[in-house]
């Protein structure tokens, strides 16, 4: 395995940014349709396509899904993932016609420095042309795609992604977009919230400090409303139905809430996606569910940590600092 979400057959990630936008775009394409289901818990998101994943909606399954820096300006990437993708033939077909089903979400990094003056439009749909054509099984951590321009309240964000088997045999994996209004360590030390949850030293191996410094549970913020937002999807090998791929984003949720202090304010715009992409339906549809969703979690909260320990602090006057620079 290769604690990525690629680890679930059918998934594949690619990147693309602009250094000198300092923003980009993650672009998760599956290799068919498959199940999906999504749960926002932030109090200021930005989503396309996202009203379709809930269960009582028509369509049933979606070709990809692309999250994004540029706050509303990167919607727009959710544009050049579908071209990509009817380019190969891919969509719900109604009759003769085929449209490629792409939800997305978007975080804000407008002010992470880059020169975001771009002219009349925005160039978010070129980048997700570009993060589809680029998906692969291996994908960089750190500063690249959605997570470039990525913050949090004391150090530079990222992307990041794990993966993880249920005792009956069953991946599951996460990949997030860290981008949040509180902090993913623990006051001014280089210990992660998520550190129980930690395997293999993936993001440094410090675990918790021996004492919690009190400042640690003080409540810190980096911004206004908008500037914030941590993204992930979730997948599994599993076979879901669609009000099970709802109750796996809900119980994925719990992720954010193990590696982010404070989580879901109204500064944020917290999205989790989730998607069954196996043929083999789960042995209980409660208890196998159950340890799926209690994994899920985990294995959110230690994507969320890694892309903050494989961050790069980016090239820009004022630039947040990375968690490498101030702790390796």
């Amino acid at each position: 395995m290769r604690n990525l979400i690629t680890d679930i057959p059918g998934v594949k990630v690619g990147h693309a940014g602009d250094a000198k936008l300092g923003s980009g775009v993650t672009a998760i394409i599956f290799d068919s349709a498959v199940v999906a289901s999504v749960d926002v818990r932030g109090g200021g998101p930005g989503t396309r396509e996202t009203a379709l994943l809930d269960p009582a909606q028509t369509v049933e399954g979606i070709d990809a899904i692309v999250l994004s820096g540029g706050s509303a300006f990167g919607l727009d990437s959710a544009s050049g993932v579908q071209a990509w993708l009817r380019e190969k033939g891919r969509g719900f077909q109604v009759r003769e016609a085929r449209v490629p089903i792409v939800p997305g979400a978007i975080l804000f990094d407008l002010l992470s420095g880059g020169d975001k003056n771009w002219g009349r439009y925005p160039p978010y749909r070129e980048l997700g042309y570009e993060a589809s054509k680029l998906a692969a099984d291996n994908f960089a951590l750190g500063s690249v795609g959605a997570g470039l321009g990525a913050t949090t309240v004391n150090l530079k964000g990222g992307i990041g992604s794990a993966s993880a088997k249920t005792r009956s045999g069953f991946t599951v994996g996460a990949i997030a977009a860290a981008n949040a209004a509180g902090s993913m360590t623990i006051g001014d030390g280089p210990h992660f919230w998520a550190a129980p949850f930690e395997q293999e030293k993936e993001f440094g191996g410090h675990g918790w400090p021996t004492k919690f410094p009190p400042e640690a549970l003080k409540f810190r913020s980096k911004g206004n409303l908008g500037e914030n937002t941590t993204l992930a999807l979730v997948a599994t090998d599993a076979k879901l139905t669609k009000a099970q791929a709802k109750r796996l984003a809900v119980m994925a949720q719990s992720g954010l809430s193990r590696a982010i202090y404070p989580v879901h304010t109204p500064l944020d715009g917290d999205v989790v996606f989730a998607a069954g992409m196996g043929a083999k339906p789960l042995p209980d549809p409660v208890f196998s569910l159950s340890e799926l969703g209690m994994l899920a979690a985990n294995v959110v909260a230690r994507a969320i940590a890694r892309g903050v320990y494989e961050a790069t602090t980016l090239p820009f006057d004022g630039a947040l600092q990375c968690w490498r620079d101030r702790f390796a």
